[in-house]
């Protein structure tokens, strides 16, 4: 089973995966690990990427999944996935697939991207996102609010999961 949870950066993607990996007893992975070091420096620099910078890296996460799901394993990646044609690369053939939108208003995730030291992602480059955004609607993915703490965000998921999901932790 693969979990991708979605979003602008500076929504929760690292933080709510790791929590749900945890909670699933799976494995945690950032789509942002496997970015070329050309797009890391682009973005670094404070330049959006564009669809030829992004196919290669979501062919390489795409390439990762079905290595996991042989492995028949519970694996959760947070990736960006704004585009629909994004998320169609990453879900290939994958019926053992569930999405999740972390979904937040510009503002609180600007002021959150502020506040954080540690990643490459310029806060400028946010608006490029939301303007890149296709977001997924509740038929395709379990879509989440982001204006509340990482835990309550991952529980509210970790209720919305299919209950087989679910029982496998056990």
């Amino acid at each position: 089973m693969t979990i991708i949870v979605m979003g602008v950066s500076g929504s929760g993607k690292t933080t709510v995966g790791r929590r749900l990996a945890d909670a699933l007893g799976g494995s945690f992975h950032d789509g942002d690990d496997f970015h070329p070091p050309e797009n890391v420096r682009k973005m670094a620099s404070g330049q959006p990427l564009t669809d030829a910078d992004r196919w290669p890296w979501l062919k390489a996460i795409r390439s990762f999944i079905e290595a996991r799901t042989r492995e028949d394993d519970v694996t959760v990646i947070a990736c960006s996935a704004l585009k629909q044609s994004y998320r169609d690369v990453l879900s290939g053939d994958e019926e053992d697939l569930v999405w999740i939108f972390l979904r937040g208003d510009y503002e609180l995730i600007r002021e959150r991207m502020e506040a954080r030291s540690d990643h490459f992602f310029d806060a400028d480059l946010l608006q490029s996102q939301f303007d890149a955004l296709e977001a997924p609607g509740e038929e395709e993915a379990i879509v989440v609010d982001v204006d509340a703490t990482p835990d309550a965000i991952a529980e509210e998921i970790m209720e919305q999961l299919p209950e087989s999901l679910v029982r496998r932790r056990d």
